[in-house]
């Protein structure tokens, strides 16, 4: 594979974000911001920075889990070894991203797409298993607080299963341990 310079670099990765339409914008010189829309996830914010060597590629995920944090990391653990250039990873407040460099003298237009696609594949897919594994008691508390002002749930129908009643009457968001917990 030939060798590549970090102009180079930037070239294909802004050449490539221009032809493919996606939202993205230059936050500085060797880096550009990228916006992937999701589908379980209203968006991934995605970060491509050009270094001397490698591309850093950085995408926030969820903020850090309020409860089952060892279930969150396993989870987040066994999917790495299914993962393309970036993994899994948390910073030091326990907020969740994807992570990784791709080498200078990888960057092709083909490969940009693949890194960004398994991005988008991996932060989106990911997104409700784990707000429900991480974030179980606090999506059962925000179903009851809208249907107590009847307001619409509807944002949470993915999550019918925490919320619908249990056998014997009993409310799921009434008590229990949760998703994983």
């Amino acid at each position: 594979m030939a060798e590549r310079d970090a102009a180079g670099a930037e070239r294909v990765i802004e050449d490539y974000l221009r032809d493919a339409g996606v939202e993205w914008e230059r936050a500085g010189r060797g880096h550009v911001v990228v916006t992937l829309p999701g589908t379980r996830k209203l968006s991934t914010t995605c970060s491509l920075v050009v270094g001397r060597h490698a591309v850093s590629v950085n995408a926030f995920v969820i903020r850090r889990p309020d409860e089952n944090e060892a279930g969150v990391h396993r989870w987040l653990l066994e999917r790495n070894t299914r993962l393309y250039v970036v993994a899994f990873a948390v910073d030091r407040l326990g907020d969740v991203y994807l992570a990784g460099r791709l080498p200078l003298a990888a960057v092709t237009p083909d490969e940009v797409d693949r890194v960004l696609g398994t991005v988008l594949e991996h932060a989106d897919g990911s997104f409700n298993t784990l707000l429900e594994l991480g974030f179980a008691s606090a999506i059962r508390k925000e179903y009851a607080w809208r249907r107590a002002r009847g307001e619409s749930t509807r944002n949470l129908d993915a999550f019918a299963h925490l919320t619908r009643p249990r056998a014997g009457g009993e409310d799921a968001h009434a008590g229990g341990e949760g998703a994983g917990g």
